[in-house]
């Protein structure tokens, strides 16, 4: 038995069924995408079984990218949460044969209630093809199943078409990524359009030293710091100078180094800092990946030092620069 073959049976028979899928498409997914843009409430999706978990899937997708949806078991709906869909909303049901028992009884009462219906279905003689105002054909020749009898082709198929209506009402919508955004606002995308310096830059006991302070001192508020480096004002408190721990160490190898040194002796002048804190953060990123530093003070317009962004702080936040 050669399992490689058989697999890429199934790639083959899968993907011979959605070529065929996207040959017949027609005037009735144009209706569907319209009857969707046009609801004034919620595109609430259906089904029993492995269609219940595609739409659950396919309700998921909707509802990320611009399109107000939910997944109702028609079970669940017969005992109550029929009451979920409201008179402007639509439902979308999904059955393969179309006669699913849980699925067809609540029919007749999505039709009392005037919800118009988009009935994905491989019978468009069913009874919900019937009932359908609108017929989507998820027909197939043959499951990828050797038995032709667990669903497999067909949930796959239904899968692409519930993608293909989420992409049309994306275009139709002029949905963009800022929009993906904000309904991810946890994900990579929402952290880098959304999450600012002033959003993780640390404002509190920071290593501040003024320019007089001693390299002994300063060692002593590094240590505090915990952050490898002290920021040096001068006396009106404008960020003039920075002494981190590889300042410190190329000093070491220095023959007149003392303790008891001004730390400015040994400090980088006029270092690169920050005044925008709207500034995205994973463009606060690229900022310090180019130039190879590690920390990146924030100052006001006055140039006195109100934060400080650290690479570990970005990191740990799940920020990217590419």
């Amino acid at each position: 038995m050669d399992l490689i073959k058989i697999a890429q049976e199934t790639f083959h028979i899968e993907a011979d069924a959605l070529h065929k899928a996207a040959q017949r498409l027609d005037q009735n997914f144009l209706d569907a995408i319209e009857l969707i843009l046009n609801t004034k409430g919620k595109l609430i999706i259906t089904g029993v079984g492995k269609s219940g978990l595609v739409g659950a899937k396919m309700a998921a997708t909707f509802a990320s990218t611009g399109t107000s949806s939910f997944f109702l078991h028609p079970t669940e709906a017969l005992h109550g949460d029929l009451g979920m869909i409201g008179k402007e909303d639509i439902l979308m049901a999904i059955s393969y044969s179309g006669e699913s028992e849980e699925l067809t009884k609540i029919l007749p009462h999505i039709k009392r209630f005037d919800i118009p219906l988009i009935g994905l279905t491989g019978q468009k003689e069913s009874s919900l093809g019937r009932y359908s105002d609108v017929f989507l054909d998820i027909s197939i020749d043959k499951e990828a199943c050797p038995l032709n009898i667990a669903p497999t082709t067909s949930t796959t198929l239904t899968m692409a078409l519930g993608d293909a209506l989420a992409v049309a009402l994306m275009e139709k919508r002029q949905f963009k990524k800022e929009d993906f955004a904000s309904f991810h606002p946890g994900g990579s995308l929402g952290k880098k359009l959304f999450i600012k310096i002033k959003d993780l830059m640390r404002t509190k006991n920071l290593p501040i030293i003024d320019d007089e302070t001693s390299v002994k001192e300063a060692v002593v508020v590094m240590s505090e710091g915990k952050l490898g480096t002290v920021l040096i004002t001068d006396k009106n408190e404008k960020f003039t100078a920075l002494l981190s721990d590889g300042d410190l160490r190329r000093a070491l190898m220095n023959e007149t180094f003392s303790l008891d040194h001004s730390a400015m002796i040994y400090a980088t002048k006029n270092p690169k800092s920050y005044q925008n804190t709207e500034l995205l953060a994973y463009e606060a990123l690229e900022i310090i990946e180019n130039d190879r530093i590690q920390l990146l003070p924030i100052t006001n317009e006055q140039s006195k030092i109100i934060g400080v962004l650290h690479i570990h702080d970005l990191v740990n936040a799940g920020i990217k620069s590419k």
